[in-house]
């Protein structure tokens, strides 16, 4: 019997990189896979299906909650049921870089990377927030209200399903909140491993 099983693990880094010569590391940290969807996602794609591959980077501001004193509860990510999504979306953008909507495909783009001879390939996404994305932000990074729109807390990669921002939740990330305004470039770095696991014992 074929002792093989597949691993799928996610990597998230934001950075301020306002100061290119001097980023700033925001949050680094594992995240949640969505395995259900994800498992449809790698099925669609290797059967060359027109749905399944990773599409947009999604945002969101409800993955915390503050109470009086300031202490913040961290949600559980939305990685079961085939219709998850994140708490409250506030914003979204392609980051596939043969995409007709993407409209930065240099600093918004998925490299696949692979050493031969590894039993793991990495997906790098990369997401570029510039200074006047998303429109409606705040000036200054001084916000004190937590639940400001583009205070973000929650970050997900979502599947193309034929409509724009309307795809399938494949990895769910929840952090501490991160504003995104006027005089900051936050760039994110997310990696999904993929990898085969050999001679594994079923227990």
């Amino acid at each position: 019997m074929d002792k093989t099983r597949n691993n799928i693990r996610g990597f998230i880094k934001i950075s301020d990189v306002t100061d290119v010569n001097n980023p700033e590391i925001l949050v680094q940290k594992e995240n949640a896979i969505h395995y259900e969807n994800f498992s449809q996602a790698l099925a669609n794609s290797v059967t060359n299906r027109t749905t399944g591959y990773i599409e947009e980077m999604h945002f969101g501001n409800g993955g915390t909650a503050v109470d009086s004193t300031g202490v913040i509860t961290y949600l559980t990510p939305n990685n079961t049921g085939s219709n998850s999504s994140l708490y409250n979306q506030t914003y979204y953008k392609s980051i596939n870089d043969l995409s007709a909507l993407n409209n930065d495909t240099a600093r918004n783009k998925i490299v696949v990377r692979h050493t031969t001879g590894n039993k793991y390939t990495d997906i790098i996404v990369t997401a570029l927030l510039d200074y006047g994305e998303p429109s409606g932000q705040a000036a200054f990074d001084n916000t004190t209200t937590m639940s400001d729109t583009y205070v973000f807390d929650e970050i997900a990669l979502y599947s193309w399903e034929g409509t724009a921002g309307e795809g399938k939740l494949l990895t769910h990330v929840i952090f501490h909140p991160v504003q995104k305004s006027l005089n900051r470039l936050i760039q994110i770095d997310y990696t999904v491993r993929i990898q085969s696991l050999t001679n594994f014992v079923d227990t």
